[in-house]
């Protein structure tokens, strides 16, 4: 069963924060909600978000400064950001929130279907990343194992080897068709840079799992490669 990815919606209104949960429920995953900055720096301290919907005017600790709190972290600073601004702010607000770090800002009221297909784009990045970091685990497990038993091991090594292989295949094929699809749709830079970075680890993974293959090279020579 896939996991849900999670999407944080960040706004004082609660009027606003349940407009956003409707347009959003068609993605069928996981939305949690902040009424404040400082709310949804803590959700962020224990959830793996794909993506956050950040509104730019708040009392007390408003978008920016979220935002840039969110950069400093570790943990956090590779999250997208997404900042919803009200259109009457001018272009000062938009020119701030790409400096703030946003992969996107967008003025209220906002068209739904271009909200939904926005947050659409990073919740597949993000749950191809994880298919990804999957992949990456168990090839770790194979090279921790490789050689331990070479003789005892070799029908259990290549059973695994080839579900490493056919698991990576179909990350890779949907990797590529939804690179070309951002490609052919032109859609945010942001985006596709993010795929883009996406199958460059897919190629690395691929790289290291076919020295893995008899004959190719050993342990050893794979793990200087990553």
């Amino acid at each position: 069963m896939v996991q849900k990815a999670k999407i944080l919606l960040v706004d004082d209104r609660p009027e606003n924060l349940l407009a956003l949960e409707a347009i959003l429920s068609a993605l069928d995953q996981t939305l949690v909600r902040a009424s404040s900055g400082e709310e949804a720096l803590k959700a962020l301290l224990t959830d793996d978000f794909a993506v956050i919907l950040l509104d730019v005017q708040m009392p007390g600790m408003d978008g920016f400064e979220t935002a840039a709190h969110i950069k400093r972290r570790e943990r956090t600073r590779d999250i997208p950001i997404i900042f919803l601004t009200a259109i009457n702010h001018g272009p000062h607000h938009t020119f701030r929130g790409y400096a703030a770090g946003a992969v996107d800002c967008i003025s209220k009221p906002f068209d739904p279907w271009v909200l939904r297909a926005k947050v659409s784009v990073f919740v597949e990045l993000y749950m191809k990343n994880c298919q990804l970091r999957e992949q990456a685990s168990l090839l770790r497990l194979q090279l921790e194992g490789n050689g331990k038993d070479a003789s005892g091991e070799a029908k259990e090594s290549a059973g695994l080897l080839a579900e490493l292989s056919a698991r990576l295949a179909a990350v890779e094929e949907q990797a590529e068709a939804l690179t070309k699809q951002l490609n052919d749709e032109s859609t945010d830079a942001a985006a596709v840079a993010t795929a883009a970075h996406l199958e460059r680890k897919l190629t690395g993974l691929r790289r290291a799992l076919d020295a893995l293959e008899p004959g190719t090279g050993s342990t050893s020579s794979v793990s200087s490669q990553n």
